[in-house]
């Protein structure tokens, strides 16, 4: 269906000469904002039904304003919705439209409100559905860690501190690091949501409006846990879209952390894991290249993010109360900030089922660099050494293995016994990386019965939330 819309502006009256064409445009939001279209007609949608309940508007015209909105709909989800920069954003195109529609009825709509309080909702509404998607990719990609650990919770491989190796963990304790960062960033989005879910329609430009709305009802209508409790904070700010924005820079913090690891760990030098073909490119020139692009390509859009947030802060910081144009800049952050996020958290959900786990490589890398040398030493402790005293022994034992080329493991019980004499046949128990990582049985420790342990919680935990 062919639309007409008006190119007269609704809000012209007051000025003596048109807007300069540059600056129409220059101005204008509508190419960015009318992606929160379905926000402002569900806005709208509620707001008149509000209004004829207060006596504002009469059945019939609140009946004609549902059929205008709801086939504007229509048009705006098959592409035939004709927008016009010359209405400047997406609220004034949607109310000409109606007002071609419906007549004088569309021009009541906009009783008891302002474009403040109605872009503030919007956006309100247009993060509480992000959020809900964000949280579902999210889940899929716990999941999908979940099920790696699971099948990887015996799998021996290094743990590192400054890129050395330290100590002896299994695979899946690694993975349920990963789980326990986005664990948390699940939290926060829900608790983000919390303080996001306030109504400030009512507020009207500023200072609210005199006639006897019934905000309760609208917040109500429109899914908020309450209106917001004061006009000028509801138009002005923004701390909630900051809010999200910082979460979401944390989100993709954790995930920048986990693509450098796997970008090490699919390198020739570390060869830990397989990565999936279907989420490698090739090189132009090499032919034996597998680039490991998505996980680069990861932690390169961590930075935009972050990016987006600084912006948010910068944009807000020095504006008086109550609105300002520069809110016009908050929206374009905030939707690409959505987008990065469930885009990135889709390709890790999607990717990592088919990670693939080089378990001869990960064991033989956690036989280098002794990685059993604190276990030795608590080894000692147990045989009554101060601890002090235990680690300049096992010093000067890994001293010995370093000069013969031989691990802890690989020294006889003799040459350990030159470094204390407490030392006995029992030893080697200790010094193996399946005694090591078995030993560690407590809450949090990475001995592969906690692992299954842990990972049973956690899947009860994602069935409660």
């Amino acid at each position: 269906m062919s639309t007409n819309i008006n190119t007269e502006k609704l809000s012209s009256a007051r000025f003596a000469t048109a807007t300069d064409a540059f600056v129409e445009v220059f101005t204008a939001s509508v190419d960015f904002d009318q992606r929160m279209a379905a926000q402002d007609i569900q806005g709208s949608l509620a707001h008149a039904q509000m209004l004829c309940s207060i006596g504002v508007l009469t059945p019939d015209e609140l009946a004609a304003i549902q059929t205008g909105l709801q086939q504007i709909a229509v048009e705006i989800a098959n592409g035939t919705f004709q927008w016009s920069v010359k209405q400047e954003d997406v609220h004034m195109n949607i109310e000409a439209r109606l007002t071609d529609l419906i007549g004088i009825a569309g021009k009541k709509l906009h009783t008891g409100r302002s474009r403040n309080d109605q872009v503030a909702t919007d956006i309100r509404l247009y993060l509480r559905a992000e959020i809900a998607s964000i949280t579902a990719q999210l889940h899929r990609l716990q999941v999908a860690l979940l099920d790696l650990a699971e099948a990887h919770y015996n799998t021996i491989m290094p743990g590192f501190t400054h890129l050395q190796v330290a100590q002896p963990v299994t695979f899946g304790h690694h993975l349920m690091a990963w789980f326990e960062m986005l664990k948390r960033d699940r939290e926060r989005l829900q608790d983000c949501f919390k303080r996001l879910n306030v109504m400030p329609l009512g507020a009207a430009a500023l200072a609210g409006t005199s006639y006897p709305i019934d905000r309760h009802m609208t917040a109500e209508l429109l899914g908020f846990s309450h209106p917001s409790a004061n006009s000028l904070d509801s138009v002005s700010d923004r701390d909630f879209a900051i809010e999200f924005t910082a979460v979401g820079s944390i989100i993709m913090m954790h995930l920048s952390r986990f693509s450098e690891e796997l970008i090490l760990w699919s390198s020739a030098q570390f060869n830990f894991i397989d990565m999936p073909d279907a989420f490698c490119t090739g090189s132009s020139i090499m032919p034996q290249k597998k680039n490991p692009d998505v996980p680069e390509l990861v932690r390169g859009k961590s930075g935009r993010v972050t990016g987006h947030l600084v912006a948010l802060l910068m944009l807000m910081k020095s504006q008086p109360l109550a609105y300002n144009k520069d809110n016009q800049e908050d929206k374009e952050p905030l939707f690409d900030t959505a987008d990065t996020l469930v885009n990135c958290l889709r390709a890790f959900a999607d990717m990592m089922p088919h990670i693939q786990p080089n378990k001869a490589n990960m064991l033989q890398s956690a036989k280098q660099g002794f990685a059993t040398a604190t276990d030795l030493a608590d080894y000692l402790v147990r045989k009554g050494m101060a601890f002090r005293d235990a680690h300049e022994a096992v010093g000067l034992a890994v001293r010995l293995g370093i000069n013969t080329q031989r691990d802890l493991s690989e020294l006889s019980l003799a040459e350990l016994q030159q470094f204390s004499n407490t030392i006995g046949d029992d030893v080697f128990k200790v010094l193996s990386l399946e005694g090591s990582v078995a030993a560690r049985q407590h809450i949090g420790g990475t001995a592969p019965d906690t692992v299954r342990k842990a990972i049973q919680t956690a899947r009860a935990q994602l069935l409660t939330v």
